[in-house]
């Protein structure tokens, strides 16, 4: 049981939340997500939430396209805006000749890809991953990662739960962690001064890079295209400024910078 919680949740922000097992730390997602109501006090200032449950429930009677769409139409899209990001997600998890498969005929780790897939396909403000890269491959793992920065470089806020200490370690801004009832935060120093993100962006032929760009990024000129490299705080007003240009840049990728000695 938690008591006496405030937790605040920034847009732009990742948040990492620890404790044993047991501990609570899945009612605390629970709560963020609107699936558990407190028995005292509230949860104010709800946005569009999305989440991935420790569990997935891959009994229900969909295939894996018609659950993402049925989903997609829940969070709030039109029939073609989620057929349209169900066959982006399944596209982009490498899984799009399972779309007609029935979810109880999926293996477990497809089953956990379709779980992450219906919180990201509808692009929420607040998204909760409670062990959310178990089960996946690594080539998933990748694509969740950069879902979860682009996401949070467009303005929304991510709260985890995994495992692995060292999951979205250069991505986390806040720390909390689950100790008996209570919800103490974890101080933590980055050695890298903040987490980064690598943009990849190509302007049309002879199109050079618009001056004073935000967060003053470190650009690499490649052969088809430029890699910006920003903190993360400044991504989202260095996409805008890209995509706003005259010419326009086309963003070609996106995702969280990760150390290489970790």
């Amino acid at each position: 049981m938690l008591r006496g919680v405030d937790l605040d949740l920034p847009a732009h922000t990742v948040v990492r939340v620890e404790g044993v097992n047991g501990s609570g730390k899945s009612t605390l997602l629970r709560l963020l997500a609107g699936i558990d109501t407190p028995t005292e006090g509230s949860v104010t200032g709800r946005p569009r939430t999305a989440y991935v449950p420790e569990r997935f429930p891959a009994a229900l009677p969909f295939t894996a396209a018609g659950y993402l769409v049925h989903l997609g139409r829940i969070h709030g899209l039109g029939r073609n805006a989620a057929r349209s990001g169900a066959a982006e997600w399944l596209e982009r998890f490498g899984i799009t000749e399972y779309a007609r498969t029935p979810l109880s005929r999926l293996s477990k780790g497809t089953s956990q890809k379709i779980a992450v897939a219906q919180a990201l396909l509808a692009a929420p403000e607040l998204l909760i991953l409670d062990e959310a890269w178990t089960g996946l491959d690594t080539a998933a793992r990748a694509t969740l990662d950069g879902a979860v920065a682009e996401g949070v470089a467009q303005g929304a806020t991510a709260v985890f739960v995994d495992h692995d200490p060292r999951r979205l370690a250069d991505a986390v801004d806040v720390a909390h962690r689950v100790e008996g009832s209570a919800l103490v935060p974890v101080l933590f120093v980055r050695e890298d001064g903040g987490p980064r993100v690598r943009i990849e962006a190509a302007g049309p032929p002879g199109a050079v890079l618009p001056a004073h760009l935000p967060g003053s990024p470190e650009c690499e000129p490649g052969p088809d295209a430029t890699t910006l490299t920003v903190a993360a705080v400044h991504s989202d007003a260095l996409l805008k400024a890209l995509l706003t240009a005259r010419p326009p840049w086309h963003i070609r990728g996106l995702a969280p910078c990760v150390r290489e000695d970790r």
